[in-house]
């Protein structure tokens, strides 16, 4: 299954300049994790305050921080562990900012619960789903599978309906809804790839084509 992980390669060779520039300075790819990182706590402030066009901006900071902390780490021969480690925990905290600006956006804008659960009750489970994606990946990391990306969603549409719940409030607890079951749904398309690694048709610790970042 595919979604907005397809644009990944587009977007990184948008920002070919940022790249280049990086490789010629010698520039650490940690730089470009921790701009994804001030990207994700600057949009917090913007979605938790309703500034959606401020937000959307800020959130593309922080995509293009992630995307340019591999890229560069690639193009200067520099990819290590460590750099693997900063780049999952630059995109947890990237995404636990971002739900904490929803939930005081939910706070502040209020709204009657649905099914049981009022927005920001919303916000904490959907922030809570999200990271199953990442830990069914990780997991099978641990395993013997590669570290597995993709899938129906991610981080990319978690940033998109975040600018669009910061956009129209009174739509949060629908928008978290369709965060979780994305979540959830993901997870389930990374786990079956990864027992399809670590089972019958594979072997423990073999390689997929999939590109790791």
């Amino acid at each position: 299954m595919s979604s907005l992980y397809a644009l990944k390669p587009w977007y990184t060779r948008r920002l070919h300049r940022f790249v280049d520039g990086a490789v010629k300075r010698g520039t650490s790819p940690d730089l470009f994790t921790a701009v994804g990182v001030a990207g994700a706590a600057l949009a917090a402030v913007a979605i938790a305050l309703g500034w959606w066009p401020a937000a959307l901006l800020l959130l593309a900071v922080r995509l293009a921080g992630a995307n340019l902390d591999g890229a560069v780490a690639r193009a200067r021969g520099v990819a290590r562990p460590w750099g693997f480690v900063l780049n999952e925990l630059g995109d947890r905290v990237s995404d636990l900012l971002m739900f904490a600006g929803l939930a005081v956006l939910a706070v502040r804008t209020g709204g009657d619960a649905v099914v049981g659960l009022t927005p920001l009750a919303w916000v904490l489970v959907a922030a809570t789903a999200a990271a199953l994606p990442t830990f069914v990946a990780l997991a099978g990391a641990g395993a013997g599978a590669p570290r597995l990306n993709g899938g129906p969603f991610g981080k990319t549409e978690r940033c998109a309906l975040a600018v669009f719940a910061t956009a129209v409030p009174t739509l949060l607890p629908g928008v978290a809804a369709v965060v979780v079951v994305g979540s959830v749904l993901t997870g389930a398309v990374r786990a079956r790839r990864v027992h399809h690694v670590l089972g019958p048709a594979g072997a423990p610790g073999a390689r997929s084509t999939e590109v790791d970042a």
